[in-house]
C-alpha cells in the first residue's frame, strides 16, 4: 500500500488558492509519494482545465517526485446526477465526463465519485430527495456515464460521504456490481464508515471492488462533524483496518484526507499525518 495525501489537507486547498508546484513540494517533504489532486469552480484545476494544462501538471509532479493517484471534488455537493432538477443532472453529468477526462489526462485510473445524497450534511438549505428516487436516478446517470469512465479507462469510484445514501457496505456492493463493469468501483472512506459501521466490515465485503481508500480518523463520541480528529487519536480500529485490507488483496494508494482544523500548526499537523500513516501501514 502507497501513502497519499488530499490537496484539501493543505492550507488554502479547501479554497483552492494553494498552487500545485506548493502542494507538491510540501507533500514531498512531509513524506508523501503520491497525492490526490481537486477539481473545482475555480482555481487550479477545474472543468475547463485543458489537455496541455494536465499535461503541464503531471509533469512538474513527476520532476518534484511525487505520483498522482487519483482526482477528488466537492462539485457533486452543488448539482448532482440525483438532483430534482433535471438542468442540474445533465450538469452534473457533464461535469462527471469532463473529470473522468481530466484524470485520464493526469494519468490516474480513478475519479471519486458520488452518484447523488439524500441531502448535503453541512448545507440545510440543500434539497432533500426521497431515498428509492435517488437510487433510480443515480443507477441511470452512473450508466449513462460508464461508456465516457471504459474510454478514458478511469473508474468511477462511489465514495461513503455521509449522503445517506448506500448505507451499508452490502447496498454499496449491489449497487456496484449492477453495473458488471470494472469502471465502477468503491472508494473505501475509513473514517466516513465510524459514525454507523465498522470499516473493517466494509473492506471485507466490498472487497476487490475497493479501487483507492481515504484515511480519517474519527471520535464517535463527540458525533457529528466534530468527531474527525488525527489519524491514531480517534475510534478507528487500525489494526484490524490493515488486518481486513491485506485480506481482500488491497494494494493500491491510500490518502489521507485530513480537512485542517488548525489546532496545531498546518504544516505540523501534515507531518504528523505522514508519520502517523507510516506506523498505520506498518501493522
Amino acid at each position: 500500500m502507497l501513502k497519499s495525501i488530499n490537496y484539501w489537507s493543505f492550507p488554502g486547498g479547501l479554497e483552492a488558492k494553494k498552487s500545485l508546484g506548493e502542494f507538491f513540494v510540501e507533500a514531498k517533504a512531509a513524506g508523501f509519494p503520491a497525492v490526490e489532486l481537486c477539481c473545482a469552480e475555480s482555481g487550479p484545476l477545474t472543468l475547463k482545465t485543458t489537455l496541455k494544462e494536465c499535461s503541464d501538471i503531471r509533469a512538474k509532479a513527476e520532476k518534484i517526485g511525487v505520483k498522482i493517484a487519483s482526482l477528488a471534488s466537492g462539485i457533486y455537493w452543488s448539482y448532482s446526477l440525483g438532483g430534482d432538477k433535471v438542468t442540474d443532472r445533465n450538469r452534473a453529468e457533464q461535469a462527471a465526463k469532463k473529470m473522468l477526462q481530466i484524470a485520464q489526462w493526469l494519468g490516474t485510473d480513478a475519479l471519486l465519485f458520488i452518484p447523488g445524497a439524500v441531502d448535503v450534511f453541512f448545507n440545510p438549505a440543500a434539497e432533500v430527495i426521497p431515498y428509492d428516487i435517488l437510487f433510480a436516478r443515480a443507477k441511470e446517470g452512473t450508466q449513462r456515464l460508464l461508456r465516457t469512465a471504459e474510454q478514458c479507462k478511469v473508474a468511477l469510484c462511489v465514495e461513503n460521504v455521509w449522503n445517506k445514501f448506500l448505507l451499508s457496505p452490502i447496498e454499496m456492493r449491489d449497487f456496484i456490481d449492477g453495473f458488471d463493469s470494472e469502471f465502477v468501483a468503491a472508494y473505501l472512506d475509513v473514517g466516513n464508515v465510524l459514525a454507523f459501521g465498522y470499516p473493517q466490515h466494509w473492506i471485507r465485503i466490498l472487497g476487490k471492488r475497493i479501487k483507492r481508500v481515504h484515511f480519517k480518523d474519527y471520535k464517535v463520541s463527540a458525533g457529528g462533524a466534530n468527531g474527525f480528529c488525527d489519524l491514531l487519536e480517534g475510534d478507528v480500529n487500525w489494526p484490524e483496518v490493515i488486518k481486513a485490507l491485506k485480506a481482500v488483496g488491497y494494494d493500491g494508494f491510500c490518502t489521507a484526507e485530513m480537512v485542517p482544523t488548525y489546532r496545531t500548526s498546518p504544516l505540523v499537523r501534515i507531518q504528523n499525518t505522514s508519520n502517523a500513516m507510516d506506523a498505520i501501514l506498518a501493522m
